[in-house]
């Protein structure tokens, strides 16, 4: 059976969410912060075998104060970020152990994802080296230009909106980081791409949401009501509840 680290990225700034005291991973959702439930859904998983928390250095003190002991318990390893996207993975892949061949990122802000469509990304990643989730765009799309004003409507056929996780040979990830220089992909499939891979794309779920406001947090509660529940659901972490500390 494959190995696999998964890198739960928490480095982003916010800025949308416009919240003074948290950031959008560490808000509470059901009595959780949303980067815990995040990271739950691969804990339950005997082919994880390390799972990294990527964090904005400035967040690191808070962190730590607020969710030490879910780190000390759940045996995360916290690392910190960069400031894109792409240089906080670079640098999470630097503490994946050395005999872990998979790679999966995943959006700390996305805590509805399925334990099915997470096991169907990794079988297929298993097999081609890299896959994403993926649901395919369904909206009639829109180019705008200046002042609010539609230029063309844009065909949506082969259209898919990329989710995570993103799930990669770790072989393949380190090497696509070492050809792509200073160009900064915006997730990671991209970083394959520029380095001439192939992505495969796996069909996701809408329920699989990105909290990027707060509006998203009860869109979020909805989508965990309707999910599936899962096969496994005890308490895996002390504090569980966020608002201990406030």
């Amino acid at each position: 059976m494959p190995s696999y680290a998964v890198l739960i990225a928490a480095a982003g700034r916010s800025r949308r969410f416009n919240d003074p005291s948290y950031k959008k991973p560490f808000i509470s959702l059901r009595q959780k912060p949303v980067w815990l439930h995040s990271v739950e859904r691969f804990q339950k998983r005997s082919d994880v075998k390390q799972i990294i928390i990527l964090i904005s250095p400035e967040d690191q003190e808070d962190f730590m104060t607020r969710f030490g002991p879910n780190v000390a318990v759940l045996g995360l390893d916290v690392v910190l970020g960069g400031d894109q996207r792409s240089d906080s993975v670079c640098n999470g892949l630097k503490y994946v152990k050395d005999d872990i061949e998979f790679v999966a990122i995943h959006d700390a802000a996305r805590p509805c994802v399925s334990e099915d469509d997470i096991e169907a990304v990794f079988e297929v990643a298993k097999k081609t080296r890299a896959a994403i989730l993926a649901t395919p765009v369904t909206s009639t799309l829109k180019k705008v230009g200046e002042a609010n004003k539609v230029e063309t409507t844009v065909a949506r056929q082969g259209l898919w909106e990329g989710q995570t996780p993103q799930v990669f040979q770790k072989k393949l990830l380190l090497e696509a980081f070492q050809q792509i220089g200073d160009q900064k992909p915006t997730d990671e499939a991209q970083l394959v791409e520029l380095a001439g891979g192939e992505v495969s794309i796996v069909k996701g779920s809408p329920l699989n949401i990105k909290i990027t406001s707060r509006e998203d947090l009860r869109l979020a509660q909805a989508c965990m009501d309707a999910a599936p529940k899962p096969k496994f659901d005890a308490p895996l972490h002390p504090f569980a509840d966020d608002n201990l500390f406030r």
